[in-house]
């Protein structure tokens, strides 16, 4: 079996907050992500295809079109935006990488299938930092 992946960045804004708490509260669990006037990340997104290479390509999936479908169904949507209040996925969602990364996983899951016939969907990586990452693998 083999794993491609592909990496994007973009820049986006956002604030950790939970609208049925108290303001304190929401600065006790959230502490400065819960800036009132936001605060931004150099994101990277990974996108891992797993799959077998196509015997007439030798692709599990064409990176060319892989990111193309990665930056028109996800990057154009997030880069240089507030994901609280411009990215119309996540409205009504907390704006964390978690969140954020399963919302990519219902965009990219079903586009991926229609750019490969050998492969599918395995991980998405998205690194809000270079220390903070998640990973999410699906349902």
């Amino acid at each position: 079996m083999i794993y491609i992946s592909r990496k994007e960045h973009f820049n986006a804004a956002h604030k950790l907050w939970n609208p049925k708490w108290s303001d304190e509260k929401n600065f006790e669990v959230f502490g400065p992500c819960a800036n009132v006037n936001w605060h931004g990340h150099n994101f990277e997104l990974i996108v891992t295809v797993k799959g077998l290479p196509d015997p007439e390509t030798g692709f599990v999936v064409d990176l060319k079109q892989l990111s193309t479908l990665i930056r028109r169904s996800v990057i154009d949507k997030v880069d240089h935006k507030n994901l609280n209040v411009d990215v119309d996925f996540m409205v009504g969602k907390l704006a964390s990488c978690e969140i954020l990364v399963m919302e990519f996983w219902k965009i990219l899951e079903p586009a991926v299938k229609e750019i490969t016939k050998n492969g599918g969907l395995y991980k998405l990586t998205l690194y809000e930092t270079p220390r903070n990452f998640v990973e999410y693998y699906g349902e």
